[in-house]
């Protein structure tokens, strides 16, 4: 199920500038993390939904090349970013 209007809107309020910043590679990343943690818990109840998880592997690397950037031109932004959503262990 995807994200919803308020759902998105929130994210991109409190990751952007303003409720239209979505461009912002903080909110594409936090976008997404609310994504795969979707499809993560999925994934518990539909094994088999291997056309899922194929969106679900594209994400992640989406997300990885965002991050990438991210850390290539802004460490201090990056570091705040995976901080603040938790990314890593």
């Amino acid at each position: 199920m995807p994200l919803t209007k308020d759902e998105k809107l929130e994210i991109v309020t409190k990751f952007g500038k303003d409720a239209n910043d979505s461009g912002k590679a903080e909110v594409q990343i936090a976008l997404l993390t609310a994504r795969i943690n979707q499809l993560t818990s999925h994934f518990g109840e539909h094994k088999k939904d291997h056309a899922s998880r194929r969106g679900l592997m594209m994400m992640v690397g989406k997300r990885r090349r965002l991050l990438d950037y991210l850390m290539a031109n802004g460490i201090e932004r990056y570091r705040a970013i995976i901080k603040e959503l938790k990314i890593r262990k």
